[in-house]
């Protein structure tokens, strides 16, 4: 396994809510995870768990309530203004509007250009040939660098936020639902570059997503979020063909058959997803879960290994005993 380049350690953000501010909302509760270099790891659940919340919070574009961020043996959460602005160099993000993340007023070749502006990289030649050379790298040419944002399509915007986001060879990308807005036709284009990106300069990526199908095309290993909380990790295979917990097993029921005898049995979940201003004591997901037992009322499962390469937050495999 390669080194770790990025460790997520109880991470947490709270909002006060209610009267006199009094209440916590727990967007993102005690997550926890490990990144190694060179992988793409998926975050998925559904609208409104979280995921795109920690992934700001990993990038401090919101400040963590609590929670350590390590990248590459640093703790980006300690780090004032001036030091993190310095880091930002090494993890960047795309985000999921491509139209809305993009200046309207100004031309793709400043778009690109900026973050090397900011943060004092090259002469300007240097950084003509750098933004040219990016351009090339994600289907650009020299003659898309002097037209505005609002002559592309969706899909040639994305590939500007992507030249953007890779312009200063950060060694990570949190990209939050990068392909969502995007035609089916197009997503493929897109993930393909974010692929050879991966393979060729070897940049780790946090991809984060609700479409389980992407995710299995696209990441190495994925966690699953329910309110706030990684409920479940593995290796993509792993978690497609032998997942634990009732929530996962229930988002992979939902996803259409991929041949027309192939027999598959749909696990409805019941109600709606509680408010994370008011989680249902012990197991969050216990008032939807077809398996909840009396125990899961009142005790918090944590999150600990099935097996070596396999983590699952579920009172139903907590006396299953860790493989070493």
């Amino acid at each position: 396994m390669s080194t770790p380049i990025l460790e997520i350690r109880n991470l947490k953000k709270y909002y006060k809510v209610g009267p006199n501010k009094k209440n916590d909302l727990k967007a993102v509760d005690d997550v926890s995870f490990t990144v190694h270099k060179g992988e793409i790891f998926g975050i998925v659940g559904e609208s409104g768990c979280g995921k795109s919340t920690m992934g700001k919070s990993i990038l401090r574009l919101i400040e963590p309530t609590e929670g350590e961020v390590i990248l590459n043996g640093e703790d980006l959460v300690k780090l004032d203004s001036a030091e993190m602005r310095e880091k930002r160099k090494d993890i960047q993000i795309i985000f999921q509007d491509p139209f809305a993340s993009l200046n309207p007023r100004m031309k793709v070749f400043k778009i690109i250009e900026e973050p090397l502006i900011n943060f004092k990289i090259g002469t300007k030649e240097e950084r003509r040939k750098r933004v040219i050379e990016v351009a090339k790298q994600v289907g650009l040419t020299e003659n898309h660098l002097q037209r505005f944002p609002h002559e592309f399509s969706g899909g040639q915007r994305q590939r500007i936020g992507i030249a953007r986001a890779i312009v200063t060879n950060p060694k990570v990308i949190i990209a939050d639902e990068p392909v969502s807005a995007l035609d089916v036709s197009i997503q493929s284009q897109v993930l393909n570059i974010m692929k050879d990106l991966n393979e060729n300069l070897g940049i780790t990526f946090i991809f984060i997503s609700h479409d389980l199908n992407v995710v299995h095309h696209f990441c190495d290993k994925i966690g699953v979020m329910y309110l706030g909380k990684l409920v479940e990790i593995a290796e993509k295979n792993e978690l497609f063909n032998n997942a634990k917990h009732p929530y996962t097993k229930a988002l992979l029921s939902a996803l259409p058959k991929s041949h027309p005898k192939e027999v598959k049995q749909r696990t409805v979940l019941k109600g709606d997803v509680p408010s994370p201003s008011n989680p249902p004591t012990g197991c969050t997901f216990h008032p939807r879960c077809p398996n909840a037992m009396e125990s899961c009322k009142t005790s918090v499962p944590k999150l600990s290994n099935y097996n070596t390469e396999h983590k699952v937050s579920c009172l139903l495999y907590e006396t299953v005993e860790v493989v070493k």
